[in-house]
């Protein structure tokens, strides 16, 4: 292969997955130290990036893709890291014409999984698979594990936000793209009425009239769903002691600051390879085991498709609050 002077790293969505990207980023600069980094995400995902050190340039999906394909042919880069493998990163490849790696999905596999319980997954992070993509140019896991790099301007001062200065407090990032990876709202209830330090709640805006009723007659509850930005929303969890979380980005963004997570699985398993990256020694994983119908998706649904939501109902909320003691 010529010289590297440019790489293109290819990853449209989402929070969480482009985090778990990260490493990838950091270990291509360090092996190609006067190459130029770009990454091609959806518009509303580069935020995520913006202060990232080690990214030269980032580029966004438009909806004119020739204009877009123009742009990139101008770039004239040297490789291609395809780390979404999907319909649209195989025309783009197509037509930048460029050496490429490519990353595999094991959508098989997943599919064996949730529909036949056939359980061919392999044991092994996605992110370590992402790495695996870059074999050919003998790079390998520096094992510094994720990143995430808040801008200046996002700094959160949590004395803002809490009425006792300087106080620890813990996080629940209480959303969830889908209803199926979240706990049902009288269940967060439950650990709210439980947890006797200071908690934040974060979210996004259609997260906020949850947390309202889920902070509401608790002065040792904070309600900032819909208030902050992802990277201010980071901000927070970076200050935080401890980060209960269900299977969402914000999970691994508090495994990028090596935090104590608390993670709760629904219709998902952690087996998928999307469970924290090199989590901090004390973080638990609470989940029910054993359900003949879990997983019963790769991603998840607006309700439970047997209409019992066991995954979730039968979790023992006690277990969380032990763990934030512990």
């Amino acid at each position: 292969m010529a010289e590297i002077k440019k790489i293109l790293i290819v990853r449209f969505s989402s929070i969480g997955d482009i985090v778990l990207t990260t490493p990838v980023i950091r270990v291509l600069k360090d092996h190609f130290p006067d190459a130029e980094v770009h990454y091609l995400t959806k518009f509303q995902y580069k935020g995520i990036l913006v202060a990232n050190p080690y990214i030269s340039k980032i580029h966004t999906l438009k909806d004119d893709w020739r204009e877009m394909i123009l742009d990139l042919k101008n770039e004239k880069f040297d490789l291609l890291i395809d780390l979404h493998f999907n319909l649209r990163t195989r025309l783009l490849k197509w037509n930048l014409k460029i050496p490429s790696y490519s990353f595999n999905k094991i959508n098989f596999q997943k599919w064996l999984m949730v529909n036949l319980k056939i359980d061919r997954l392999p044991n092994v992070h996605i992110v370590d698979r992402y790495i695996d993509v870059l074999k050919h140019l003998d790079i390998q896991n520096d094992g510094k594990g994720l990143d995430y790099f808040v801008p200046v301007h996002d700094e959160v001062n949590m004395n803002d936000h809490l009425s006792d200065q300087n106080i620890s407090f813990d996080v629940y990032a209480i959303g969830g793209q889908h209803e199926t990876k979240k706990l049902p709202l009288n269940r967060i209830r439950e650990i709210a009425d439980k947890h006797d330090g200071y908690m934040v709640l974060l979210g996004g805006k259609e997260d906020y009239e949850n947390g309202e009723k889920i902070a509401f007659d608790h002065d040792n509850i904070v309600n900032l769903c819909g208030k902050l930005n992802i990277n201010q929303s980071a901000s927070v969890v970076s200050q935080a002691r401890c980060v209960i979380t269900h299977d969402t980005g914000m999970m691994h963004i508090a495994a990028a600051f090596n935090k104590k997570i608390i993670s709760i699985w629904g219709n998902t398993i952690p087996e998928f390879g999307m469970s924290p990256y090199l989590p901090h020694k004390d973080s638990k994983t609470i989940e029910i085991k054993d359900l003949s119908c879990r997983p019963c998706s790769k991603i998840g649904y607006s309700k439970c498709p047997k209409g019992h939501f066991k995954c979730m109902n039968l979790i023992d909320t006690d277990l969380i609050i032990d763990a934030l003691k512990n």
